[in-house]
This record gives C-alpha cells, structure tokens and sequence, in this order.
C-alpha cells in the first residue's frame, strides 16, 4: 500500500457517504489521514455528489451512462476514467448501476459498497420496508468487497440497529443512515493503513480472517 491511498468514488445521487468521507479525512486529529479522494465520478450530471466533490476541491467528473450502447462499453470506459486517477481503492456510494463481471473483476480485492442491511438479509432494494414487513427485531448496515454476486461479497464491518415498535420504513432508514457514516470511514481507513484486504479464503483484518458476518458494531 503506497503512503498515500488514492481514492475514487462512485455515485449516482446526493453523496451523503461521500460526504461522511471528506468529513472523516479532514478531520483526521494527526493530520495525516492515510487515503486521499483522488476523484469523484457520477453517471448523473445532476448528482448532489459531485458538488460536494467540487465544495472540497476534489476533482468531479460525469460520465453518462446514455451515451453508450450496453453495460460493457459504459464500463470500460468508467474503468479508463477511474485508472487516470491512479486509483488504488474504488468506493460504491450510492452508485447505481449493476457493474459488469469485467470491471469487478478488474478492481479485484480494491472495490468496497455500502450496503442498507444486515446482509445477507435483504439484497437489493426497499431494504427498510423489507425489515418492517418481516418483523425484524435488528436492521443496521454492511460494508463488503464486491464480486460478481450482486451485494454478495465477503463482509468487513456491520453496524447493528434496533428496530423500534413504531418505526417506519423512514425513521428506519435516518438511523440506518448515520451509521453508515460511521462504518464506511472506518472501513476506508483500514483499507488505506494496509489493515484491511481481501484474499482467496475471504476478508482479512489484521492478518485475521474476518468472520462470514465481518466486523459487528452494535447500538
């Protein structure tokens, strides 16, 4: 891991994530935080994001899903744009789009989401409703690595919420949220201080494998 872990981030709307991010690398208490946002990519010219990005004086780029024919010509171009930036992590934030085998595949054990469940629970969308409607005592959040198998990837760290008898799928998703802002940071770091990384068995902290449910943070 070079001494500065350059990061770019993907996102498709408001970047709250992304801004949990800048927050936590500029107020880093030694002054001297390990990752460095190299980038931030949308493929949305109107994605809150990438004013964000503009506001911390991180470079921001659009690149329009629409201007290509199909998912493999889209993403290899993302791939070309991500790679002029000397990327050694790629961060998922709200980036929504289904990323093609290829480009997984290229940012092997280098790709980090963020995910609104307590995956393996709830892949997909509607995540807040879905707990709801199972009766859920816990929701919360997962950071993973990302594979082909859509959110199916090793898991870093959990964040674990209550579920309040009068929750709706709303109030759910604000506390869900903060913690997101909380947890994300952190994997981040551990990726950049060299901590964090993935080899063929699964996630690895520490030199210590991580268990199937990664790192549990409860509330």
């Amino acid at each position: 891991m070079p001494a500065t872990c350059n990061v770019v981030v993907l996102l498709s709307g408001t970047g709250s994530n992304l801004q949990a991010l800048i927050d936590s690398i500029g107020l880093a208490s030694d002054a001297a935080h390990p990752a460095r946002i190299s980038a931030v990519i949308s493929n949305r010219a109107d994605a809150l994001g990438l004013q964000r990005a503009r506001d911390a004086g991180i470079a921001a780029r659009v690149l329009e899903h629409t201007g290509f024919e199909g998912r493999e010509a889209f993403d290899a171009a993302l791939v070309a744009l991500i790679d002029s930036f000397d990327a050694d992590l790629v961060v998922l934030a709200g980036f929504m789009r289904i990323l093609s085998p290829a480009f997984v595949r290229h940012y092997q054990g280098r790709l980090l989401n963020i995910h609104p469940s307590l995956l393996p629970k709830y892949k997909g969308l509607h995540t807040h409703q879905r707990a709801l409607d199972a009766g859920d005592a816990e929701h919360g959040c997962s950071v993973h690595f990302v594979t082909e198998e859509l959110d199916g990837g090793p898991l870093v760290v959990q964040a674990v919420v209550p579920v309040a008898a009068h929750d709706t799928p709303q109030s759910l998703a604000q506390r869900v949220h903060a913690q997101e802002h909380q947890i994300y940071p952190l994997a981040i770091r551990w990726f950049a201080e060299g901590r964090l990384c993935l080899d063929e068995q699964g996630a690895m902290l520490d030199g210590k494998r991580l268990p199937a449910s990664g790192h549990s943070i409860r509330l």
